[in-house]
């Protein structure tokens, strides 16, 4: 009966995520897990890694120097490994999340009622990691996402005639009170998933992508990927920049 169970929830658990990794190149395995004291101790984070590659998967320790095939942090996914309260039964399991860090996989708990550490980890992450490799990984070859996708393959448009022209094509037109030059305000041209901010040239100089909240949007300049945020009717660019958050002003007509 639990046999039956299990094989029943992988099968369920493989039906909802199977497309979704497959978008996906690599894997980032991190050097600690927060339930544990120290890196790798009873080399989880090795354990992780070989059933990544087991599963199918190219895999990473986040202090490895990353090929440059897969150097677009959002072709990758991150796993980590969390611990799950049980009296006298060990419980793990583990997710894996894209570089924004929604979840795209989650498996079921793997369990051990084994007492000594080393074999009571090693045993429920081992089951844990029997859903993804009911997964049958296999990279897709596609871009990681349709953002990235589409950051790759739009096509700069001829910039409107007026500002109000920009203006009637948006639902939900934002006015920002900022007084600027010229040479600093931006377009935006709506696109299949957002909007390209261009210049007086026109240049594309920014991309942004709708996310379920209207005063945020996922942002790309330059390379460089952050979040458009709506602040006191203010448009910011943030991003991180060797660690430190970093917020730019845009001057935007919508």
């Amino acid at each position: 009966m639990k046999k039956s169970f299990l094989f029943l929830l992988i099968f369920f658990v493989s039906y909802s995520y199977a497309q979704s990794v497959n978008d996906y190149k690599a894997v980032v395995v991190p050097l600690k897990y927060d339930f544990l004291k120290g890196e790798n101790q009873y080399r989880l984070n090795t354990l992780t890694k070989f059933n990544l590659n087991k599963a199918g998967f190219e895999a990473f320790y986040s202090n490895e120097a990353i090929p440059n095939d897969f150097s677009d942090r959002c072709s990758l996914l991150y796993i980590d490994v969390l611990k799950e309260n049980g009296f006298l039964i060990t419980k793990l399991f583990l997710t894996l999340k894209d570089c924004y860090g929604k979840i795209i996989f989650q498996s079921p708990i793997g369990k051990s009622k084994e007492k000594e550490y080393q074999v009571a980890y090693t045993e429920a992450l081992n089951e844990a990691f029997q859903s993804l490799f009911a997964l049958k990984y296999k990279y897709n070859g596609s871009t990681t996402t349709k953002v990235q996708s589409e950051i790759q393959s739009e096509v700069v448009k001829p910039m409107p005639a007026t500002v109000t022209t920009a203006k009637n094509v948006l639902s939900e037109p934002v006015v920002v009170n900022t007084v600027v030059a010229d040479s600093n305000l931006l377009y935006a041209q709506p696109t299949a998933s957002g909007f390209q901010l261009i210049d007086s040239a026109p240049k594309v100089v920014m991309k942004v992508f709708k996310t379920t909240n209207p005063s945020c949007y996922i942002a790309v300049k330059n390379g460089l990927q952050g979040v458009l945020l709506l602040k006191e009717n203010q448009w910011y660019f943030e991003y991180y920049q060797n660690d430190n958050l970093m917020s730019e002003k845009v001057v935007v007509k919508f």
